[in-house]
């Protein structure tokens, strides 16, 4: 087997000489060869070599149409409605498929990243035409009653996004009232007994079910009343490393002053 840069200069020679082997082959003519007679030279030995050579192809790279013979008729990607007009449905089902936005999201639900429309709440599904939100755009929502219209009137009340049906509100019963429960303690402990409610102040007899009660800002003054301080903050005492940051925070504030009186101070001297 020759190698491809020993074949290079051999088909040159092929194409040079094939057409004069051609015209040197015989031609089959009855009557002419026998009127006249015509003598024809024998092929030479090199040509006999040469010519095998011409039927020789190889291909560098696979042709062009068959990287994409098998990708021209691709599977179905099965869109269009999965639930028809007044099927129940459930959140999260799937209603509809689609490329582009054939129809938008109405009522109770929304709408995919792929334009995959389904529903956000459990109810019935209706596909609808909003005039008054878009005049030419289709919508597909979602009602709680299986006799459930859609688009609502402007005006009308909204329903609540709990699958629940507005009803009659029936009367509440009237509750008694209750007095407030006092706790008092005592040498046999704790007592809990019903009585009136009652201002501590002032003696004002108060509503039942009401009882003075003090303000913050006086339960808040309790300790300084009673004469109760903090203790000085000590590094040394473990106890106390919740004071930490307040004292970090005030040496910083110290040492923010000095600077700052530091450079005053140069800056009067230059002057």
């Amino acid at each position: 087997m020759l190698q491809p840069r020993l074949l290079a200069p051999f088909r040159v020679l092929e194409r040079a000489i094939a057409p004069s082997l051609r015209a040197a082959q015989p031609i089959s003519r009855p009557s002419s060869s026998i009127l006249h007679p015509r003598t024809t030279s024998a092929p030479s030995p090199f040509s006999k070599s040469l010519l095998p050579l011409s039927h020789v192809r190889h291909a560098s790279h696979a042709t062009q149409g068959a990287a994409n013979r098998h990708s021209r008729d691709p599977a179905g990607k099965r869109l269009g409605a999965k639930r028809t007009g007044g099927e129940y449905v459930v959140p999260g089902c799937i209603i509809f498929r689609q490329r582009g936005t054939k129809w938008f999201a109405g009522e109770n639900c929304a709408i995919g990243r792929d334009h995959t429309i389904y529903a956000t709440e459990a109810g019935y599904v209706r596909y609808y035409l909003d005039p008054e939100r878009h005049s030419e755009r289709k919508y597909i929502g979602v009602v709680f009653e299986k006799d459930g219209k859609l688009p609502t009137p402007r005006n009308a009340p909204t329903r609540r996004k709990l699958n629940r049906v507005a009803i009659a509100r029936t009367p509440d019963v009237p509750v008694e009232p209750q007095s407030d429960l006092v706790a008092t303690t005592g040498k046999d402990g704790t007592m809990v007994a019903s009585v009136q409610a009652t201002d501590a102040a002032t003696g004002a007899q108060l509503r039942p079910g009401y009882m003075y009660r003090q303000a913050n800002w006086q339960i808040g003054r309790a300790a300084e009343k009673a004469g109760i301080t903090a203790k000085p903050y000590n590094r040394n005492n473990r106890w106390m490393a919740w004071r930490k940051r307040q004292a970090r925070a005030q040496r910083a504030a110290q040492m923010k002053s000095l600077k700052n009186k530091k450079s005053a101070k140069k800056g009067k001297g230059g002057r």
